[in-house]
């Protein structure tokens, strides 16, 4: 470890005074159980200004750095999201006595319709909820699963070699069984204070024309990009005659509208075994699948525990398995905590290399051991464990970069016991080499896994706290939209390795490995932030360096949404923003990192903070989307 600049660190010290109190951070979050201003006039910035939409990567802006973030003050709620309309339903939701919960079932409703290329009721995703009153923490695992008729060898072509990612990605076989649509019925029953006939309506006028709706830059861009893989149904909605809608033009999606008309009346069994269900199951199999109306229906979401990773004087409480988030970002903050970074400035070539070296040994781990905990065991413990902590960080070297895929270690050293399954049920090992598979799943994933989601947040004047990823997986998912109920399907099952033999192979019933990382963090058992983003794999180092950017650099919101990214995996390439200067890019190279020979933005962060010294909500929401968020 070379020595550290005490200038750098002076600098550091000066520059979190200078900020002044704009945003709160968890180094001075350190007052007792915290009082929400209820029902109290005080409330500061009763809304923000949506940002404007970026656009292509790298595009001049007017204003620079924290000041393209959207940002908001409120004592009574709070709503983050990608897109401003997605919002205001959100907010409306608040201001008419929903909680936290209610507001973020209707904005999961609203963004099937203004981002349906992201998420909606034919995919998944994952919630984290904080319920104040009981002080407890749930999450709503609703990942898609694959269906009974599903096999290990699906993604294998006759000789034995995978499908193509872009192939896979647009068959029948790709879809899992969703479960957004439960998660909203499942989260308002058991948190909420209102239904989901009530919760859809706005989205019911938003897919109508009642609200109007246009397209903006960022689908218009994604309907053109994805248009090729688009079936009949979806062609005929967004790229009639095969031209792609302009942005700015109106987007009336009156199939929609009446799928969530049917939803309203009849519930969720609409989908979960009746009429929409039956047409789902039906453009399926059309397209190669083997999913039934029985696979729908038997359908569930799981209310888990959320994992648990220390950083600094965090806890960070994510996703856990069939996310990988939770364990992945556990163990970079522990990875890079020993560095003490903070130390050097944010945008230095020390910082820089250790996240980058520590993505890959991280990455590599993910890769090995993780994949659905209710068919395979990881060595949770033996990931986390101090000593395997520092055997892994015993390989970063300040010298020079580690330019050879990263291998995986042997937590299993540092575990008790030993895995319980690593196959599904009654399959056997004969023939496979596991630690081949291993490689080619993980370099399978590395390449193709850069897929597009959406995360939301929200809050209350109770104190409750949504942090939801929700997703299609790939932009549009597979291109399939089910004929007259106007909703894309998932392509979730392509999450799964293409090569069987690890713990992420293709099993009935059984739920990919996904990167999704909604979070909060606490300190001192009261919450402190939420944060998370979509973007595939990369939704891992985003939240990661999010955080460190919080905790470690004492940022607000603004600074460390704003603060440019990057992106690495096992693979030696790093992924870099346009904003990392070209000066801290040249020593990156001079250490040896192969950098990617373009720049591509990174994850689009919401999130929100409580300032508790104020009984505040602050919320925030990236510039890299059209992101906006909104205080009562």
């Amino acid at each position: 470890m070379p020595n550290r600049d005490d200038g750098a660190e002076h600098e550091g010290v000066a520059r979190s005074t200078e900020r002044g109190d704009r945003d709160a951070n968890p180094r001075s979050l350190r007052t007792g159980r915290r009082t929400f201003l209820k029902g109290s006039a005080a409330t500061i910035g009763a809304s923000a200004i949506p940002a404007a939409a970026t656009g292509v990567a790298g595009e001049e802006s007017s204003e620079s750095g924290a000041e393209r973030v959207d940002i908001a003050r409120s004592s009574e709620g709070m709503v983050s999201t990608v897109h401003p309309q997605a919002t205001e339903v959100g907010a409306e939701v608040l201001r008419d006595g929903g909680n936290a919960i209610d507001a973020a079932v209707a904005t999961q409703f609203a963004l099937n319709v203004v981002q349906p290329h992201s998420s909606g009721i034919g995919g998944g995703g994952f919630m984290v909820v904080y319920i104040a009153e009981e002080d407890e923490l749930y999450t709503v695992d609703n990942r898609e699963r694959a269906p009974l008729g599903a096999n290990a060898e699906m993604f294998l072509d006759d000789e034995g070699e995978p499908i193509p990612f872009d192939e896979r990605i647009t068959l029948g076989e790709a879809v899992g069984v969703p479960g957004t649509l439960r998660a909203t019925d499942v989260a308002t029953k058991r948190y909420g204070t209102r239904y989901i006939d009530e919760l859809i309506e706005p989205a019911i006028e938003l897919a109508s024309g009642e609200r109007r709706v246009t397209v903006d830059e960022y689908l218009a861009g994604a309907i053109e990009e994805e248009k090729g893989k688009f079936n009949d149904a979806a062609r005929e909605r967004f790229a009639p005659g095969g031209e792609a809608l302009d942005a700015g033009d109106e987007l009336v999606q009156e199939d929609l509208a009446e799928t969530f008309r049917l939803i309203r009346d009849e519930g969720i069994g609409a989908l979960y075994g009746g009429e929409i269900g039956e047409a789902v199951a039906d453009v399926v199999q059309d397209n190669g699948g083997s999913m039934t109306v029985d696979d729908l229906a038997r359908y569930n979401v799981t209310i888990d525990t959320p994992e648990y990773g220390e950083y600094e004087n965090v806890a960070v409480r994510t996703q856990p398995l069939p996310s990988s988030g939770g364990l992945t970002i556990a163990q970079i903050l522990k990875l890079i905590e020993a560095f003490d970074l903070g130390g050097y400035e944010r945008e230095s070539a020390e910082t820089f290399h250790a996240l980058i070296e520590a993505f890959h040994l991280a990455y590599a781990d993910r890769g090995a051991f993780m994949g659905d905990k209710a068919f395979a065991d990881a060595p949770w413990q033996g990931l986390l464990d101090e000593e395997y902590l520092e055997e892994r960080r015993g390989r970063i070297t300040f010298d020079e970069a580690t330019t050879a895929n990263a291998e995986p270690g042997d937590p299993w050293a540092y575990q008790p016991g030993n895995p319980y399954r690593v196959r599904a049920p009654g399959e056997g090992t004969e023939g496979i080499d596991v630690d081949a598979t291993e490689r080619m799943a993980a370099a399978d994933r590395s390449t193709a896994d850069r897929g597009q989601t959406t995360h939301f947040t929200t809050a209350d004047s109770e104190g409750n706290l949504v942090s939801w990823t929700t997703t299609i997986e790939q932009l549009f998912g597979t291109g399939i939209v089910v004929p007259e109920y106007g909703f894309f399907l998932n392509n979730e099952l392509t999450d799964f390795d293409a090569v069987p033999g690890g713990p992420n192979e293709v099993a009935p019933t059984k739920r990919p490995l996904s990167s999704t990382s909604p979070t909060i963090v606490f300190s001192d058992g009261e919450p402190v932030f939420t944060v998370g983003s979509p973007g595939g794999t990369t939704i891992i180092t985003t939240v990661a360096q999010i955080i460190q950017n919080v905790v470690e650099y004492d940022m607000d919101l603004a600074e460390a949404i704003a603060a440019p990214r990057i992106y690495a995996d096992a693979d030696p390439t790093v992924f870099y923003e346009p904003d990392v200067p070209a000066d801290l890019r040249e020593r990156l190279h001079e250490l040896g990192h192969e950098l990617a020979e373009e720049p591509s933005e990174l994850g689009n962060v919401q999130a929100l903070l409580v300032d508790r010294e104020t009984g505040e909500y602050v919320g925030a929401a990236d510039y890299r989307r059209n992101g906006s968020v909104i205080g009562l």
